[in-house]
């Protein structure tokens, strides 16, 4: 037999060795961001190849931004994503609490356990906080959604920002909310603008867009009709052949043209046959037809993006079809109103719908500033979605973690072997969130997150967190430091999932690369 290699050109790691790489590029990805966690957190300047700059503090935000090639890194990103796209808010803490959660495997492996042993006692942990994680939650009313999505944008900006932007992005949530308080997030627009403060922007209910109708001469306000949305235009096709027409006669060629006026016309026929008031297209109207679709009573707006249709279809009930000939009388949606006005001397298109809408114009002094107060809008959106389809909310400020480790260290007495230690692993893990609150604000976290615990335990309650502002133990339901449930029940999922996915890897095979890890967070591992 053939003493070549079976794997050729292919570096393998396995057992321990494959484990410790991969846990240290999972906690080298998790402390590049544990310093934006919370109030208190600072920003990251992020440059890309091009020199542009951006600086934020929102996780995935870094996360995404960052250039990572490890594979297991990549799987806490996906993690953080997942996150972002869920919840909206809490990718920060999906990363720290799975890097957390490796780390102390780590030392439970260096002990002889098993992986596959560590593996299963986080994931009994994981199912004991899920049910028992309603014992924590609060119903809020229409005061304290307020007071949570102000908090999920805690650190971002100064109060009256924070403020103005959790009033704007709960207003349009309530405006697109169903009657069973399910939300659409896609029915709200959001525009941004350079120029002004962030308390200057707005919402409004219905769909606005920056665009204005294609003649002065056209209706400017239509009341409860029909509207078309076509994928392509209303213009003379643009016919690309290598033959070479020769015109005898400038009869011939004027032909040509008011055959094809004639066509363009017959269209206009069949929306004014269908009772269309107003219509829109993705790509360009022929100038030949603005009179007379202004004649007919049309209100007619080109070159609107396929997103943008797509947004009015839903909201108008119409289904977007590629041209006028192929349309039918279904194909048209119902509109309440549809409006041209100007703000800040702007021109915008107002549509009202029966499916709902909403449009926030967020302002801002530069284009930094603007770029900020959209990540704001997004991730108080998602919080404010939360809220109203689901009103329950936890303490912040960590108390929720460890009022769960408090009954996670209660339920590990009751697990017999190996797993025990797990699931004390696992409660010691979530805890990080205060250690990582404090230390972000200068307080020593170790003291902090026993001062926490201690009170937590001698008042029997599960509202005691971090104060920021003064390091001690206070009721975050008194404070106002509120944060949905969802958000923290999938933070803990997202990690948990990511977490045994990295302990269930026993053996990598790089092929033809020579991949550098990242260097150990500390001299334990």
């Amino acid at each position: 037999m053939s003493e070549a290699p079976i794997l050729k050109d292919t570096a393998r790691s396995s057992g321990r060795e494959a484990l410790q790489k991969n846990i240290q590029a999972a906690m080298a990805l998790s402390e590049a961001i544990r310093s934006t966690l919370g109030p208190k957190g600072l920003d990251k300047l992020l440059i890309d190849d091009e020199g542009r700059t951006l600086v934020t503090n929102d996780g995935v935000t870094v996360l995404e931004t960052a250039k990572v090639e490890h594979p297991v890194a990549k799987m806490m990103i996906n993690a953080s994503s997942t996150q972002d796209r869920i919840a909206k808010d809490g990718t920060t803490s999906t990363v720290i609490l799975a890097g957390e959660m490796l780390q102390n495997a780590w030392q439970l492996v260096l002990q002889g356990i098993h992986p596959s042993t560590i593996a299963r006692g986080y994931r009994n942990a994981e199912q004991y906080i899920l049910n028992c994680i309603d014992e924590i939650k609060l119903d809020s009313d229409e005061e304290m959604r307020k007071t949570v999505v102000k908090t999920s944008l805690a650190g971002k900006g100064h109060a009256s920002m924070q403020q103005k932007i959790a009033d704007l992005s709960l207003d349009a949530v309530k405006m697109v909310a169903d009657e069973d308080n399910s939300v659409d997030i896609s029915k709200i627009k959001l525009i941004s603008q350079t120029g002004g403060t962030v308390e200057d922007s707005k919402v409004f209910q219905g769909l606005m867009l920056p665009k204005k109708r294609i003649s002065s001469d056209m209706v400017k306000e239509v009341s409860n009709g029909k509207i078309i949305l076509i994928d392509g235009g209303l213009e003379k096709k643009n016919v690309s052949t290598d033959l070479k027409l020769n015109v005898t006669s400038i009869g011939v060629l004027e032909s040509f043209r008011q055959e094809e006026r004639h066509m363009l016309m017959a269209q206009v026929d069949r929306l004014v046959e269908y009772g269309v008031n107003v219509l829109a297209c993705r790509e360009s109207i022929d100038d030949d037809v603005k009179n007379y679709l202004a004649e007919h009573g049309i209100q007619a707006f080109r070159r609107v993006s396929r997103s943008d249709l797509n947004m009015l279809a839903k909201s108008c009930g119409a289904r977007l079809v590629n041209s006028i000939t192929a349309s039918t009388p279904s194909d048209l949606g119902d509109f309440i109103s549809s409006n041209n006005i100007a703000i800040d001397a702007k021109d915008f298109w107002v549509v009202e719908g029966e499916g709902k809408a909403a449009t926030i114009i967020a302002k801002g002094s530069t284009v930094d500033i603007v770029g900020e107060v959209e990540r704001c809008f997004d991730d108080s959106l998602g919080v404010s979605v939360q809220l109203i389809e689901d009103g329950a909310v936890v303490c912040g400020g960590g108390a929720s973690y460890v009022a769960l480790a408090r009954r996670l260290r209660r339920f590990a007495e009751t697990i017999p072997g190996r797993e025990q230690l797990a699931v004390e692993a696992y409660a010691d893990a979530i805890e990080v969130i205060v250690r990582v609150l404090a230390e972000n604000a200068g307080i020593d976290p170790i003291t902090t997150l026993l001062d926490v615990v201690a009170k937590q335990t001698n008042t029997d309650s599960d509202r005691f967190g971090v104060d920021l502002a003064t390091g001690k133990p206070e009721d975050m339901f008194e404070t106002g430091v509120l944060e949905p449930l969802g958000i923290v029940k999938q933070a803990l999922i997202g990690a948990t999932e990511v977490a045994i996915a990295i302990l269930r890897i026993d053996d990598v095979l790089w092929a033809k690369q020579d991949m550098e890890m990242p260097e150990l967070p500390n001299d334990d591992m």
